[in-house]
């Protein structure tokens, strides 16, 4: 049986805990049905990497594998794929369900896979899938923001946190939507990334953002994508949304918020979650595999670029505890993407 080397837990503890993260060995996987097995070349680190990995009391039988952005090279496949072959580079985010790509080797169904932007190095498209998703399936699917630019001249799309690894991307899209995009940062450094990525206007989300929307000339906005503090930006969100405007967040809420503010301009609040269709695989799983490949084709246009802020190298434990350290911090600016099995 071939063996390979991956980082695993078993205990969920602090990040400052060395036993947090691992270096073990398991066998490489076999491919079945709509499985690829991926030989990974690098990954990015998500949030949901921190939140998984949290500390609490639970100890698993078997090492528990994370990692849910990566690129890489198909290097087999299930008796019923159609969509790649050995050889092909591809991107993907993967399944919450499966072991992660913090391996050398990772099983990923086909549907939820990408080509790899030709224009990309195997960093810089690890980068993507998670947040690239997330923001298009918001943007498109959630908020149904219309697919032709001329549709959307003179609306507006407001991102609370839009330097952050989705931000950054629901930035670029709304620009090439043909959307106004106001993006919400608090520090200079991310606000000259929001608008270094597409934003026309930057207001600060820690001071109240309705009048710094009026002193723009915008009373009210279209749409709102919401990647920082859903319960906290609530009554904003409610004050600054237009009649019948929709507002889609990725962010959980620990505590109740007063829906029926958004009863009287009959406003729409809905979630985006990109591991929905693979968690229920739902009928339509394949359209995560095609909007990997039209987000691919906008970057190898120059239409989009990537978000890596940070590399790290080799992929190992020591490397991905100071990146979910870095993340844990909340002082980050795009991706951490790690490169290299050592």
């Amino acid at each position: 049986m071939k063996m390979m080397k991956a980082v695993g837990l078993k205990r969920y503890l602090p990040i400052e805990d060395p036993e947090s993260l691992l270096d073990i060995e398991l066998p490489v996987p076999a491919p079945e049905g709509h499985d690829l097995l991926v030989e990974v070349k690098a990954v990015s680190v998500n949030p949901v990497d921190t939140k998984v990995r949290a500390p609490k009391d639970k100890v698993e039988t078997d090492y528990r594998i994370l990692g849910y952005d990566a690129a890489g090279v198909v290097t087999a496949v299930g008796d019923q794929v159609t969509l790649f072959k050995p050889g092909d580079e591809v991107y993907y985010a993967g399944s919450i369900l499966r072991p992660g790509s913090n391996s050398p080797y990772q099983l990923v169904d086909e549907r939820i896979v990408g080509a790899k932007p030709q224009t990309l190095d195997f960093a810089e498209a690890a980068a993507l899938p998670l947040t690239a998703l997330t923001a298009w399936e918001g943007l498109y699917d959630r908020l149904g923001v219309a697919v032709d630019p001329e549709a959307n001249r003179g609306r507006t799309l407001l991102i609370i946190g839009a330097a952050g690894g989705v931000g950054s991307i629901a930035t670029q899209l709304g620009r090439e939507a043909g959307l106004t995009v106001i993006g919400t940062a608090s520090r200079t450094s991310s606000a000259d990334w929001a608008r270094e990525h597409g934003a026309a206007h930057i207001i600060n989300h820690h001071e109240e953002m309705q009048p710094q929307l009026e002193a723009l000339g915008y009373r009210e906005v279209d749409y709102i994508f919401c990647c920082n503090s859903t319960a906290a930006h609530w009554d904003s969100m409610a004050q600054a949304i237009a009649p019948q405007g929709k507002i889609v967040s990725i962010v959980e809420m620990k505590e109740p918020v007063n829906l029926t503010l958004l009863m009287n301009k009959s406003a729409t609040f809905v979630w985006e979650l990109m591991f929905t269709r693979s968690r229920y695989q739902t009928a339509d799983l394949l359209e995560q595999h095609r909007a990997l490949q039209a987000i691919g084709a906008q970057i190898d246009a120059g239409k989009l670029r990537t978000t890596v802020a940070q590399r790290l190298s080799p992929i190992n434990a020591a490397n991905l505890r100071e990146a979910h350290r870095l993340l844990e911090s909340g002082s980050t600016i795009g991706k951490v993407v790690l490169e290299d099995f050592a």
